[in-house]
């Protein structure tokens, strides 16, 4: 069951991204010039979209992944080109939209049905593979377990997830986002340790037999996400 806590900060995303910031969303996940600032949020985010398709087999045909707020569609395209069926899901039309004009015209051995709605829904139907990049940042650590265990209720073989890592820096600008909040701005980031994941997954009735498997760290400039890998009993 969903609680009120996620449907009001996935209802937070939606607005942000289709109203505020999808020109600029666009822009970021596009080859178009940016700022040096937003270069570096670029580059980090191609280098873990690097990682987590690394961690999924290199053979995917036949194989159905659930790219878990698919945004404007990069990985997606990628797990199709292996050869997966995959379903991308995300909350923000606008973003759909955009990854539906750049997915390749090209077939590819595996195909992509891109759905705008909520990547908890167990109506998308049940998976070997879900990837979540940067999906889960701007919910509390309880509704990530929450989500974790939603997914792992679908998943045969993996989750593979980013989560912002408890670090100083990303601590104080989530307490200044809370301190000084303006309507353009990105819904907070919720920072998370790796210490209390770890705990949790092991913990939690939910997750019985998931174990963690590798994690790692990427720090570009203004982006900082860690990528942490669950694999199923």
């Amino acid at each position: 069951m969903l609680t009120t806590t996620y449907v009001e900060r996935r209802q937070r995303l939606e607005t942000y991204f289709d109203r505020t910031a999808s020109e600029t969303w666009a822009q970021l996940t596009s080859t178009a010039p940016v700022s040096r600032i937003r270069a570096t949020v670029r580059a980090g985010r191609d280098q873990m979209r690097e990682i987590l398709t690394s961690w999924l087999p290199q053979d995917l045909h036949g194989v159905r992944i659930l790219d878990a707020g698919c945004g404007t569609g990069a990985l997606a395209v990628i797990a199709a080109h292996r050869g997966a069926d995959v379903v991308a899901v995300d909350v923000a039309a606008s973003l759909v939209s955009v990854a539906g004009e750049r997915a390749p015209i090209d077939p590819a051995p595996g195909t992509i049905e891109f759905r705008v709605g909520d990547m908890l829904d167990p109506a998308h139907g049940r998976f070997d593979h879900v990837v979540a990049m940067d999906a889960l940042i701007h919910y509390p650590r309880d509704e990530i377990m929450n989500a974790l265990s939603a997914l792992a209720a679908r998943t045969a073989s993996s989750i593979v997830f980013t989560f912002a890592p408890k670090t100083p820096l990303l601590t104080l600008m989530h307490t200044v986002g809370l301190l000084f909040p303006r309507a353009d701005r990105a819904p907070a980031i919720e920072p998370v340790s790796e210490a209390f994941l770890r705990k949790a997954v092991a913990t939690d009735p939910r997750m019985a037999g998931w174990k963690i498997g590798r994690t790692t760290r990427v720090v570009s400039g203004f982006y900082t996400s860690q990528a942490m890998e669950l694999v199923a009993p």
